[in-house]
């Protein structure tokens, strides 16, 4: 098999993902269709590198979790049509919840791997303003009975019981989340997205956003020990006998999570241009990452988020390496408790793990997060003059996955 490379990867700033009511505007990107996103991102890339790389693209592979309304129809062709990519560029849409753009991205490396023509654009859109958590209205989520058969709760049930079994206290989730927005902030501050976010514009050329809207440079741990847990009542009603029930050790379950310690639901978009080093070299470019190793893996769906850390695991196991050997690490802040397992639990320098911020700080797209990541790993390992990095994602229902890069 030959090699993946990682040519370029670009992502939108986060708008917050509300609606606009009577009461308050929508976030910044609550007008700009998905599919608008994603071809803005694509004209980014083909001023960054020609139209002859955007030419050498064969295929387009785009996660997206809530697929109905603006991103129904198969979000992937759709912006295929919306863009200036040609008709015969192949289109996917996956959902693997919130890991669907780092599973694009790995797919398109194994397309390259298996020595298929082409370059490939992966990735991610999520628009959460116009499509809202479970607003696909799924049977899995809202009917009774089989949501406890299937071992079905919201993911910040998963960290909760994380924080839980780990013994944390709300003090530890606020330090995190606070890190999390300072990093954010500094990172914006001193020019570190500069050459991995490009702005997003509204169809009259005029800036929606050129910036993470989430941002909250003001914010203290004083603030954050005001906002009380958010989640104990609905835990009560649907999720603490299901998680008392898998781990009868507890008791009960601390419910300590408040929104703050919640990454923001955002909209926004990611791609990365993949392919092997002849599709490469056919379009004019020159690699500048290598994706050295990807696994994905499927876990306990109670406490969810497990799964993140066994993929973490195979993708070290197959690649050789300890989390000492890698310069930087870009772990999911999928809510405060799951990060802080990480770096307690772990023999890992926190210097090294989420250096911009995480998503606490800047927003979760759900299906555009595993490529954002991705961008920002690629884009800070450049900055640095670094070589090796680590990308960690987990997703409600226990999924998870991960790559590690290295650059060239």
């Amino acid at each position: 098999m030959t090699d993946a490379y990682i040519y370029d990867a670009l992502r939108t700033p986060r708008g917050k993902g509300q609606a606009a009511t009577q009461d308050k505007p929508g976030g910044a990107l609550s007008s700009i269709a998905p599919h608008s996103m994603v071809s803005q991102l694509i004209d980014a890339l083909a001023e960054r590198n020609g139209d002859d790389a955007m030419g050498g693209v064969e295929r387009l592979l785009l996660g997206c979790v809530g697929q109905v309304r603006s991103q129904g129809g198969h979000i992937a062709l759709v912006s295929r049509l919306a863009s200036q990519l040609p008709d015969t560029v192949a289109t996917k849409t996956l959902n693997n919840y919130c890991v669907s753009g780092l599973s694009a991205v790995g797919e398109s490396a194994l397309w390259a791997q298996a020595g298929q023509p082409g370059l490939s654009l992966a990735g991610g859109v999520e628009s959460m303003s116009q499509v809202p958590f479970m607003a696909d209205k799924a049977d899995y989520y809202l009917n009774d009975d089989l949501r406890r058969e299937l071992r079905w709760a919201l993911p910040v049930m998963g960290a909760e019981l994380i924080a839980s079994l780990e013994g944390y206290n709300k003090a530890e989730l606020d330090t995190l989340s606070l890190t999390s927005h300072q990093r954010a902030v500094a990172a914006w501050d001193n020019g570190h997205y500069d050459s991995s976010v490009t702005p997003v514009r509204h169809a009259d050329g005029k800036l929606a956003l050129a910036r993470d809207e989430w941002l909250r440079p003001d914010l203290t741990l004083e603030k954050l020990a005001k906002l009380p847990p958010a989640f104990a009542e609905i835990g009560a009603a649907e999720a603490d006998a299901m998680m008392l029930a898998a781990y009868p050790q507890l008791g009960a379950i601390s419910h300590l999570h408040s929104v703050a310690n919640c990454p923001g639901l955002s909209d926004g978009a990611a791609l990365v241009l993949t392919g092997s080093k002849t599709a490469g070299e056919a379009a004019g470019l020159k690699p500048r990452a290598r994706i050295r190793a990807y696994a994905e893996a499927s876990g306990d769906p109670v406490i969810q988020f497990s799964a993140g850390f066994d993929a973490m695991e195979a993708v070290l196991k197959q690649s050789k390496l300890s989390l000492a050997d890698l310069d930087l690490i870009e772990f999911m802040e999928a809510f405060a408790a799951t990060p802080l397992k990480f770096l307690r639990n772990y023999e890992v320098d926190p210097d090294k793990v989420n250096v911009n911020g995480g998503l606490i700080a800047i927003g979760h797209a759900l299906g555009a997060t595993g490529a954002s990541l991705v961008t920002t790993l690629f884009h800070e390992l450049e900055r640095r003059d670094a070589e090796l990095g680590l990308v960690v994602c987990l997703a409600a229902g226990g999924i998870g996955s991960a790559m590690v890069i290295e650059r060239v």
